[in-house]
């Protein structure tokens, strides 16, 4: 099974595409073994490239532990770079069709891998993200009991939902414990992801993630327009903003409240034959 992995700032995929993906029984199971980083390649997702009647490619994305992601910032700005330089795709504006909707994505500097990507309209109603309560109402700044803490915190959905919290300094956020309690909290029926943000100034921003189904992660794309979103909200910074991630930086912009849109690097790492089951 020949497959190619992609990183965005350290969020890395296992990509495969062709027959390869379209004869694939059981994606969830081999995400499993393939992302595991002892025993397999070793990766935060699985990334099926897929025939599409939308776009210029479906994108199944499945996390380490075999579930089915909405949507992936970064897997979008990695399938992008990979469809343009295997020829797949002959024009640097690609359309990706996900379980969140159709995204597009723009090569703006091939050589060094800047990808900037579309990624839609955030949706803010707790019907939309989804939590639990009045679907018509909005999350912004809300309390939630969770490790024996309460955070304030802003719920938004980027075709997968968020969960921002505001630190004074994220040094001291202890993610691996914080992150699972609050992703598997019982206002969120289908888990979320969990950012918790330090706010430099009103145009940089310092943001981990502990990622629905991966853990944590060294860089989330969806995370971060969902950071530049409740930093907007809650009246903390500009409408761009830079996102300071453990793997890197990455660029947002929100300029009228409707799409936001995403710029970052993506980076092959190497392409191979996996061997196991």
């Amino acid at each position: 099974m020949q497959f190619t992995k992609y990183t965005g700032l350290g969020n890395d995929f296992v990509l495969l595409d062709g027959a390869t993906a379209t004869d694939l029984k059981n994606p969830s199971a081999l995400a499993k073994t393939i992302c595991n980083r002892r025993f397999g390649v070793g990766a935060d997702g699985l990334v099926l490239l897929l025939p599409s009647d939308k776009a210029d490619i479906k994108m199944r994305i499945f996390n380490s532990d075999g579930s089915e992601a909405e949507m992936c910032g970064n897997a979008s700005r990695c399938v992008a770079l990979y469809l343009f330089r295997r020829k797949m795709v002959n024009k640097k504006q690609i359309s990706l069709d996900t379980l969140a909707g159709i995204i597009r994505t723009d090569i703006t500097d091939e050589a060094r891998g800047l990808v900037r990507v579309d990624m839609g309209v955030p949706h803010l109603t707790k019907g939309e993200i989804p939590m639990t309560g009045n679907p018509a109402e909005t999350a912004v700044n809300f309390p939630l009991t969770a490790a024996g803490q309460t955070f304030y915190a802003t719920a938004v959905s980027m075709g997968n939902p968020h969960l921002v919290i505001f630190v004074p300094d994220i040094s001291k956020v202890p993610l691996s414990v914080w992150g699972p309690q609050l992703e598997t909290h019982p206002l969120f029926p289908c888990k979320t992801n969990v950012e918790f943000v330090q706010v430099l100034d009103d145009k940089t921003v310092r943001m981990r993630v502990w990622e629905r189904g991966a853990g944590i992660t060294l860089a989330c794309g969806t995370g971060s327009c969902a950071t530049a979103v409740a930093c907007i909200l809650n009246h903390k910074t500009e409408k761009n903003i830079t996102v300071k991630l453990d793997g890197g930086d990455l660029f947002i912009e929100w300029p009228d409240k409707k799409n936001i849109f995403m710029t970052g690097l993506a980076q092959a790492v190497f392409t191979g034959d996996y061997l196991g089951d």
